[in-house]
């Protein structure tokens, strides 16, 4: 007996049972690149990899051929952790603390320079 390849649209069945999505991709990286030592990681995007070390030649061929680049971090999908937006108050400051931030601050539009009697550059 031939086995079928699964249908076209990249689901098939085990025993007869509910559709199962195949994975023909493999797992998601997301790929975060940085430009020169020191500066920061920022992301690229994203590479379908097997696991991080072909996740990591991935993202080399991909986004680090035409710019600099002296480092890459690939983290899997599944391990990003985000707040909801629903949870917008704990962001909320718990209390006024202005006085550290410059326009906690007025200034004044005219400042007064006073004549020490030193001497004085032509």
């Amino acid at each position: 007996m031939t086995s079928k390849p699964p249908p076209a649209n990249r689901q098939s069945t085990i025993d007869n049972r509910q559709p199962v999505t195949v994975d023909t991709q493999g797992r998601v990286f997301e790929v975060f690149h940085q430009q020169a030592r020191g500066e920061p990681h920022v992301y690229v995007g994203s590479v379908h990899a097997p696991d991080a070390e072909m996740a990591i030649l991935l993202a080399k061929e991909q986004y680090a051929r035409r710019q600099a680049c002296v480092n890459l971090w690939v983290v899997p999908a599944e391990a990003i952790v985000a707040t909801p937006y629903e949870n917008d108050d704990i962001f909320e400051r718990a209390t006024d603390k202005s006085y550290r931030e410059s326009w906690g601050y007025k200034t004044p539009k005219t400042v007064r320079i006073e004549d020490t009697g030193g001497p004085t550059h032509a």
